[in-house]
């Protein structure tokens, strides 16, 4: 070894011995004829006094050096209560210089800010920094955590394969060129749903893996092309089991950054979730509650409102204190929604002296505004914003103002935790849906999976599910972290009947069904066992424990939000020779494919949130 200690490890109990260390230089500082230098190394920080001029004077940051020299007591008044080795510093001996660095893109420094396109760049440099260094150790105390508990709960670590075929199970898949079956093409996997549903089938039992997984996405400002899940299956469960599992995973979790983790959790319905917050992974830490005025404005003649009762909904969401806002600022409001697809957001203001003003109060019979702030809640001083038509849209609409309101006025407190598991989706949603908030449906159907194909239907609908796909609710079960999604699984469909009825509701037919999917179908002829599992998005749940806004920030070499990698340049073109190898302008040839194995057409696949 180049060292005999840490720089971090060095204490009171090591003065007066002799050590080895090595590390960076983080900062110099000459004092006339003896320097200062801050010498850094995973571990930490310790102080280096360095004597002669002439090895100290030609020192820069980010110097690679090898001490040799003996550990002393700091001069008093000179300790550094800041650093666990502020007691004391090392006397250097010899000092060698192991290599150099030169002028850097931007100093490794926590308290210099440095943009995202730099930091990704030379991310080499940035992991130096004390924030990403903690949040790579942060991350691996994840997983020792995960991998302990699962192992003392008789879970059996398995890895998938990287390169399967492409199979409908959330987006676009990303695909690989065969070489030696010219026109076909492996897949990377979206998840490790089938092959771990196959476990199943295989009589593993208890199975779990921390797995890569990815998706072709549209481009997001918090996703990336590959990303990380704890994948967990087992079987012969049910809901509570799953749901017990996960919370004892995510209490686990949590004791990493200190926090206790009341369990059981909270349970909520989708339903619930929807009518009383707007959103399906709602943030409890504050209330504001949605109120429904359908019925309160059914009589009404105020255009907006009578559109929006023919449309099937009117909602309002009360902002405390909002009533003082100058016109600018509700004006912003405006624009706001609007950048959500609204044509803009209604809003009465309750004064202080209980009037009603604003352009919607105008128009509110007498009756309707004397029981407009008893039904919604509201008191003097506040702010009433309204959304009016399609149901789904309005209240995705409020519930985003919600949380608008909530970081506006101080109702969030970045230190609160509030964990609730949202059950009892919808098994199925509309096609069009789907696509309209970005996801890709599945076949050719009215109708497409909620979280993804091979989730169970609840057994109540088990024999209907078919005959009123949209009456229909899923066996399945998210759990939410601050009003993000940080883990959502299912009790999956082991039963080959019902699978195919499944595929039938979603367009996709017998042959089709074959095609894509017969190696699970011909798994489940053999004995499979009722069976469910959870997966958390690892790189969520690791960045809410890090306090970091970004799963980039989680990421040892992530990529920006247009899925580009500042560090490599990739994606990037390739040479003619190679795609010539790869084959990849090839048609498919199935006398070259190899045996067993069809030339397959690529398909994507439905939303899945698992």
């Amino acid at each position: 070894m180049l060292r005999t200690h840490d720089l971090g490890s060095l204490r009171a109990e090591h003065i007066g011995q002799t050590v080895t260390l090595a590390g960076w230089v983080a900062r110099r500082r000459d004092h006339g004829g003896v320097a200062f230098v801050d010498l850094r190394d995973a571990s930490g920080v310790a102080q280096i006094v360095v004597r002669e001029e002439e090895v100290f004077h030609g020192l820069r940051n980010e110097f690679v050096l090898q001490v040799v020299g003996t550990v002393e007591k700091r001069p008093e008044g000179n300790e550094n209560p800041q650093l666990a080795t502020g007691e004391i510093e090392v006397i250097a001996e010899s000092v060698t210089v192991l290599n150099t660095a030169e002028p850097l893109p931007f100093q490794v420094d926590e308290h210099v800010e440095v943009g995202e396109e730099a930091r990704l760049r030379h991310r080499y440099l940035d992991l130096r920094r004390p924030g990403p260094a903690r949040a790579m150790r942060l991350r691996s105390d994840a997983n020792r955590v995960a991998r302990e508990l699962l192992h003392d709960e008789g879970f059996v670590e398995v890895e998938t394969p990287t390169l399967t075929r492409s199979t409908p199970e959330g987006a676009r898949d990303f695909l690989v060129p065969a070489r030696l079956a010219p026109g076909s093409w492996y897949a990377l996997p979206q998840s490790p749903q089938l092959f771990k549903q196959l476990l199943q089938v295989g009589g593993i039992e208890k199975y779990y893996q921390i797995a890569r997984c990815y998706r072709d996405e549209d481009f997001r400002a918090d996703r990336q092309p590959e990303f990380t899940q704890l994948d967990i299956e087992a079987s012969f469960v049910e809901q509570d089991d799953i749901i017990a599992l996960g919370e004892r995973i995510v209490a686990a979790i949590w004791k990493l950054i200190g926090v206790e983790v009341q369990t059981p959790i909270r349970r909520m319905t989708y339903a619930e979730a929807m009518a009383k917050y707007g959103s399906d992974k709602p943030d409890l830490r504050f209330g504001l509650e949605l109120t429904d005025l359908t019925e309160y404005f059914k009589d009404t003649e105020f255009g907006v409102f009578k559109a929006g009762y023919a449309a099937g909904y009117i909602g309002a969401v009360v902002m405390p204190g909002g009533a003082s806002q100058p016109r600018r600022t509700l004006d912003a409001w405006q624009e706001w929604a609007k950048q959500r697809g609204a044509k803009g957001l209604a809003y009465v203001l309750f004064k202080e002296d209980g009037e009603l003003a604003g352009p919607v109060a105008k128009n509110l019979t007498e009756s309707e505004r004397e029981g407009l702030a008893e039904a919604v809640g509201a008191e003097p001083g506040d702010c009433i914003f309204f959304a009016a038509g399609e149901q789904s849209a309005s209240r995705a609409l409020l519930g985003a103002a919600r949380v608008e309101i909530g970081h506006r006025t101080g109702l969030i407190n970045p230190e609160d935790w509030a964990f609730v598991w949202v059950v009892d989706a919808p098994l199925f949603e509309p096609s069009e849906a789907a696509v309209a908030s970005g996801d890709v449906a599945l076949g050719y159907s009215a109708w497409t999976a909620v979280h993804h194909a091979f989730t169970s239907p609840k057994p109540e609908f088990l024999e209907t599910f078919d005959q009123d796909p949209g009456s229909a609710l899923a066996y399945a079960y998210d759990i939410v972290c601050n009003g993000n999604e940080i883990g959502g699984g299912s009790i999956r469909i082991h039963r080959r009947d019902i699978q195919e009825r499944v595929f039938k509701v979603m367009g996709i037919d017998p042959e089709a069904a074959q095609e894509k999917f017969g190696f699970l179908l011909e798994g489940f002829k053999y004995g499979a066992p009722p069976h469910g599992g959870i997966a958390f998005g690892w790189d969520r749940v690791v960045a809410l424990l890090a306090g970091v806004d970004s799963i980039r920030e989680v990421i040892a070499f992530p990529k920006t939000g247009n899925g580009y990698d500042p560090l490599t340049a990739a994606p990037a073109p390739i040479t003619p020779e190679q795609r010539k190898e790869a084959g990849v302008d090839a048609k498919p040839d199935s006398a070259k494919a190899p045996a067993g194995n069809p030339p397959q057409k690529p398909v994507v696949g439905e939303k899945a949130r698992a």
